[in-house]
């Protein structure tokens, strides 16, 4: 969908809601992030490899590399058909020396802080860009260049003093042996505000097709009783899944009006196994209320909301206890399922098992490899 039809389905919301609270939205913004991470020695659980890089787009996944296979491959169909393939044979290169300077670096690390090599240690990059739409011109946003070692805050670099922080004593010394570098934090700097900006651009031309086609959000609704105790009350709630890109606004209606939100629980906009993404939000009812509930969901992916009645049915209102419980034990494996399989390692201690091939990434340079603000595969934490 175009900006110029998106923009007038938008204006048509307060007719859909009636004049009412419009819910929030965020405004049009994307990004662009690398992640690479790598452990302290090899883990045997399935998905977990030594090295993993990936990039990601609006949260979506566009390329991985792993230790185990070691070669860049795109993650999206319009990846693969754009960029030629000497853009994935050099970053293939690329990752393969990163890989490198990784795996000396957790040892210098470990050193450093006095640690055994009994246990699993994780060291993290993750950087890139964020961008919003101003006035019909996307503006940089904001730059991250970050370090995590086992889950804790290690080194980010500050865009606008272009400087790099360390906010524990075990990184002064890599601060100061990367601050006496000045054309190496002007090089970061010019990196996040610029090159990346400019990729994240053309890649989201080249996925654009994709995105407004073929990811419009499925829209449920439905009513069980409720669990915080009162046996006069239901849960309504209301589902959207499988959207793509994430920005969504939802709200549940009482006679076509919204309601408030502060009477409803939102789940927030969640991963699902595939790249899209879910909502969920509900609210408590009276059993016996007769008023007209609804739906409202749009997406820019739609020419005009979706919007469901609901049918005044509970799921569970005529069942025993035992499908209560089951519903439960349902909603806890299904949780644990989207833990193993969500895209970060990110600020964790733990090493989560997930299926979608861990963190990843660095970003491209113009001649298709990628850039690296590490110096040489030498040991220099």
């Amino acid at each position: 969908m175009g900006t110029g039809v998106a923009t007038k389905s938008f204006a048509l919301l307060c007719f859909f809601f009636l004049c009412g609270t419009l819910p929030s939205l965020q405004a049009d913004e994307h990004s662009l992030y690398y992640i690479y991470t790598a452990l302290s020695k090899p883990v045997d659980l399935p998905g977990i490899h030594e090295f993993t890089a990936m990039g990601l787009l609006d949260d979506r996944q566009i390329d991985y590399y792993n230790s185990k296979d070691k070669r860049k491959i795109p993650k999206q169909p319009w990846m693969k058909d754009k960029m030629q393939e000497d853009y994935w044979e050099k970053g293939t290169q690329s990752r393969k020396s990163k890989e490198q300077w990784f795996n000396v670096n957790v040892n210098i690390l470990m050193n450093r802080m006095n640690q055994n090599e009994s246990g699993v240690h994780v060291l993290q990059w993750r950087h890139g860009c964020e961008t919003k739409q101003e006035g019909g011109e996307t503006k940089f946003s904001k730059g991250i260049d970050e370090y995590s070692y086992d889950g804790e805050n290690f080194l980010s670099f500050d865009d606008k003093e272009s400087q790099w922080v360390a906010p524990i004593v075990a990184a002064r010394p890599t601060k100061e042996k990367w601050d006496k570098v000045p054309i190496l934090n002007q090089y970061t700097k010019g990196y996040l505000e610029k090159e990346c900006v400019d990729w994240l651009n053309k890649f989201r031309e080249y996925g654009d097709e994709e995105l407004r086609n073929h990811s419009p959000p499925k829209v449920h609704v439905f009513a069980k009783k409720s669990l915080n105790g009162d046996k006069t009350k239901l849960k309504l709630t209301c589902l959207a899944t499988g959207f793509y890109p994430k920005d969504v606004i939802m709200t549940i209606r009482k006679y076509r009006t919204s309601m408030p939100e502060k009477e409803m629980e939102s789940t927030g906009v969640r991963p699902n196994h595939d790249e899209t993404f879910q909502l969920r939000k509900s609210v408590d009812i009276k059993e016996d209320e007769k008023a007209e509930y609804d739906c409202f969901v749009f997406h820019r992916t739609l020419k005009e909301p979706i919007i469901i009645t609901w049918d005044g049915k509970c799921k569970d209102c005529k069942e025993g206890p035992f499908l209560v419980i089951g519903i439960v034990i349902g909603a806890l494996i299904a949780l644990a399922v989207a833990a193993g399989l969500g895209f970060y390692l990110y600020k964790t201690k733990r090493i989560v098992c997930q299926r979608t091939e861990n963190r990843e990434a660095r970003v491209p340079y113009t001649n298709g490899t990628e850039k690296s603000l590490l110096p040489a595969a030498n040991g220099t934490a």
